[in-house]
């Protein structure tokens, strides 16, 4: 298992109590539709902006309590009013995807982490509004595990993202480590790219610890899931040094081993 930008819903966790799991599965297919109206196909860019818009419709009609016609949505509606869901979250992933159609640099690790604020971040505050705890002190921990979850994700997947002419590392950085758009295109992992990376997986594991209290004050289930996930994100960035961020030859993924070395280190959180 790799960890992947909405692979990170525990849809399926036999830690998920019974009760949620409809919620998480609705919740899910609506994020992960709309991520590949903006991903998937070979739709041009203004259709797929169109069909984003038409999401939005119907997320309005949510929000004002209209029934919708359409099955996902009539779904949604029903999941956000039994759990008293806010509809900003669902709104701020929309706003994320539409900026994937039409954004393919990033000029800073700022308008970086915006993004992840609107394309991660909401994932852990649906969760946290699931199990009644979007405390402010759960939602900043919350938010700095989801946006070091994207991160890894992104430096994961650098050499597909270029397929998809997406570079989601920082320009300033690309510059700082003296590092060229063409050096992606060839798939040489230099010194320079070596130290670039591992500078990336650094900022991600702090920004990932930083969050991770959040998995002892959380009780019961959701605190095991969440320490899985940290510990899973983690077992990432160690498989990405280990290759001296070298993805072009291969993509870290999590096997049988790594799910035994996060279960131990899960626990001993």
């Amino acid at each position: 298992m790799s960890v992947d930008h909405y692979e990170n819903f525990p849809v399926a966790s036999v830690l998920m109590p019974a009760h949620l799991k409809p919620a998480v599965v609705g919740i899910y297919a609506f994020a992960r539709t709309a991520d590949d109206i903006a991903d998937e196909g070979n739709d041009a860019a203004e259709q797929r902006l169109a069909s984003l818009r038409a999401y939005e419709d119907e997320l309005d009609k949510v929000r004002r309590e209209i029934v919708s016609e359409m099955p996902l949505f009539q779904n949604l509606r029903i999941i956000i009013q039994k759990h008293q869901l806010p509809t900003s979250p669902f709104y701020a992933l929309l706003s994320a995807f539409k900026q994937d159609v039409i954004t393919t640099r990033y000029q800073n690790f700022a308008d970086l982490l915006d993004y992840c604020n609107r394309s991660a971040n909401p994932v852990g505050e649906i969760m946290l509004h699931l199990y009644r705890a979007a405390s402010p002190e759960n939602m900043r921990d919350s938010n700095a595990i989801c946006s070091a979850l994207q991160l890894i994700n992104f430096w994961q997947d650098v050499a597909i993202d270029w397929q998809k002419q997406r570079i989601y590392l920082p320009q300033e950085d690309l510059l700082a480590f003296g590092i060229e758009e063409q050096q992606i295109a060839d798939g040489r992992a230099d010194l320079a790219w070596q130290k670039l990376m591992l500078f990336q997986t650094d900022r991600a594991r702090r920004m990932l610890i930083s969050g991770s209290p959040l998995c002892k004050r959380l009780p019961g289930r959701i605190g095991w899931e969440l320490r899985f996930v940290v510990q899973g994100g983690l077992r990432i960035l160690e498989r990405l040094d280990q290759i001296k961020g070298d993805i072009f030859t291969q993509r870290p993924k999590l096997g049988k081993f790594d799910w035994l070395v996060i279960l131990g280190r899960g626990i001993r959180m």
